[in-house]
Formats: structure tokens, sequence, C-alpha cells
């Protein structure tokens, strides 16, 4: 059940729905509850399921203010409204609120007044805690919340995958389905399964280490595993039995709004010739393609940039991310890459992979 402590909660009444009286309170309710809620709302992602909050709390060590909106006219408590929000506080880096950190979307999910009443909330609670930035990560456009402003600075990719992996491959063009076959002619295979989990953090965390970025913990994918089951999929690329490139990601979704995203890929530099993640790709689009997954997401990724030319070559669709803010003046988040944190991966790269391995999930906890 929702919490019934409504004296300790804060009330917002929206004047958008003058005939709809909101509560909005940190949710102690069911996991069932909230997911079901989820689930039945157009634009939700997998990154709205309650067991993002288990992964948050046990891998990242994050206070998870998880919100709610309740229409208090109804006899059961009927939810309206829900916000998964995380906490990412240190004395280093600063006091950030955000929906959801470490991942793409996220952002409130229920009625324009629900939205409204949740967003105030969290800005107030930022305000009232000393939270320099509230990062509320939408996938889609929820119209204009007060006193937010919007960034559109990442994209989602989008690719058509339904109709199984034939027909997905014969829309690839010629040029992209021989840069497939290429690693297949080295001898390159591609595992998926949860098995592959620690080979995937092998290759991922010395991917890291080269961009100059500090690796999540192993941890935190393990969580992710132990959480979402057959939702979530590790794939990787192997060469003589040696990990060289390797992708996870997301299923989430039914019929033509089911969807797959690729959040994170990594190849090992010394293998870049023989284009091992061409096939991790492909690999993962098969897979998904033949489970009948709709949409194959290449996740977010700055308009422009190298990874977003890598994205586009598969006839893909851009999709901008509305990231709805709220600011302390001159505030920022380290991951934006001002400051000293433009320094620190030029630093990063130079460091001994065990060191950095070592180093690197105790850093990146506190950069959202």
């Amino acid at each position: 059940m929702v919490s019934c402590n409504r004296t300790a909660a804060r009330r917002v009444t929206t004047r958008r729905s003058p005939d709809l009286t909101l509560r909005v309170e940190r949710y102690t309710g069911s996991p069932e509850r909230w997911n079901e809620f989820v689930r039945s709302q157009n634009g939700w992602t997998h990154f709205h399921l309650h067991g993002w909050r288990n992964v948050m709390q046990h891998a990242m060590r994050h206070d998870t203010p998880y919100l709610v909106a309740i229409d208090d006219a109804a006899h059961d408590d009927q939810i309206v409204g829900v916000l998964p929000l995380v906490r990412v506080k240190s004395a280093l880096f600063g006091h950030f609120l955000v929906s959801v950190p470490f991942l793409n979307y996220g952002g409130p999910l229920g009625s324009p007044s629900a939205i409204t009443a949740l967003a105030a909330y969290a800005a107030k609670m930022a305000a009232d805690e000393g939270a320099t930035v509230l990062e509320l990560r939408s996938r889609h456009d929820l119209g204009a919340i007060p006193d937010f402003s919007v960034s559109h600075r990442k994209i989602t990719v989008l690719l058509d995958s339904s109709g199984g992996s034939d027909a997905l491959w014969k829309r690839l063009s010629s040029k992209l389905r021989s840069q497939i076959r290429r690693p297949q002619k080295e001898g390159v295979t591609v595992r998926i399964g949860a098995d592959q989990l620690r080979p995937f953090y092998d290759v991922f965390a010395h991917h890291m280490r080269d961009l100059g970025t500090p690796v999540m913990p192993r941890r935190f994918f393990e969580e992710i595993a132990h959480e979402f089951g057959d939702d979530a999929l590790f794939a990787v690329a192997y060469h003589n039995d040696k990990p060289i490139a390797c992708g996870a990601g997301f299923t989430w979704g039914t019929g033509d709004a089911s969807e797959f995203e690729i959040t994170w890929a990594s190849a090992l530099r010394a293998y870049n010739r023989m284009s091992p993640n061409m096939l991790v790709y492909w690999e993962l689009m098969k897979h998904v393609a033949d489970r009948g997954v709709a949409i194959f997401n290449f996740g977010r990724c700055t308009p422009g940039g190298n990874t977003h030319k890598f994205k586009t070559q598969w006839g893909t669709v851009d999709q901008p991310l509305w990231w709805y803010e709220r600011r302390a003046a001159g505030a920022a988040t380290p991951s934006e890459g001002h400051g000293a944190a433009a320094r620190g991966p030029e630093i990063w790269k130079r460091l001994p992979l065990p060191l950095a391995n070592a180093l690197g999930p105790r850093i990146i906890r506190f950069i959202p």
C-alpha cells in the first residue's frame, strides 16, 4: 500500500485539473503496484520499473525518494503518477536529484496534472535539501512544466526491427552487411546470455579506462541481472576464446511498442580492425527481432558526435530527449565535462588498468 503518513506528506493541489486534488509523497508500497501503473502508461520505459530502486540502493548506495501522486478523491488511493527519483550526493562533486541517474530515461509518468504535481514536489525537495541540480530525464515531450527548462543535448537513435531478423537483414545496406561479415570471416563469434556478465564486464572496464571514464562497479551489473532476469541481455564477442567486444541492454513493452535498448557497448582497441562491435550489434538485433521486438534502440548519444555517426549508418531515426531541469546558478553535473572534469579523461587514460578498475567504481557512483 502507499504510505499512510499523510501528515508528513506535502500536498500539492494542481490548477490544471480543478476537480482533482493530488497528494504527492514518497512511495512505500509494493513493487508490483508501482510496476502495474508504470506499464499502463504511454511512453514508459524499462528504467521506470521499481527494480531500479533496488539496483540504486544496493549497488550504488544512493537514497531513492521514489515519488507517487495519489488521487485523494478516490477511495482506493488511486495512483495517477510516479516519479523515480535518486539522490546522488558527495562532498567532492555536489548534490543532485536525478530521474534516473546513469541511465537515459525515467522522468515522471502519469496524467498532466500528476506530472506537474510531481515535478513541483521534486523542485521543493531539491530547494529544501540543497540539491543544486534537479534533472528529470524524460523520453518524450511532457509539455511545459513551470520553472523547468528543457535540454535536448542528448538524443536516442531508433531502428525498425519488426518482421524478424531476415526482414531486418534485407533492410540493411550492402555495405553494412559486408561490415558484419568481416568479423565473422576473422573467426569472431558472439554469445548472449546471463553467463556473459563477467566477460562483458572485463571488456567494458578496459574500454572505459581507454576512454578516460571511471567504470561502473561490477555489482551494478550483477544487481541488474538479479533484478531483471531475461529482460537484461549481455552479449560478448570472442576471438580465439578471448572476449574482445560486448554489449548489454534491456527489453520492454509489447507489440508495436516493444523495444530493446543497447545501453552499454564496448570493444578492445587492439581488435578494431576486425570490427567485432558490428557483429555484437547485429547479433543483438537478430536476437531481439526474432523474439518479436519492434524497435531496436541504440541508446543515447550527443548529436553529431562519432557515436551518433556510427548509429545513423544502420538506417536509423533520431529522437530528441526531453530532459527537464532546475539548477542553481552555475551548477552542472561532472558528466557534462565542465571545469576540472574536462581534464579528467586525459588523466584517467594514463592510469594502469588495475588501478583504474579499483578507483573507478568509487568515483562514478557520484557522477550521474
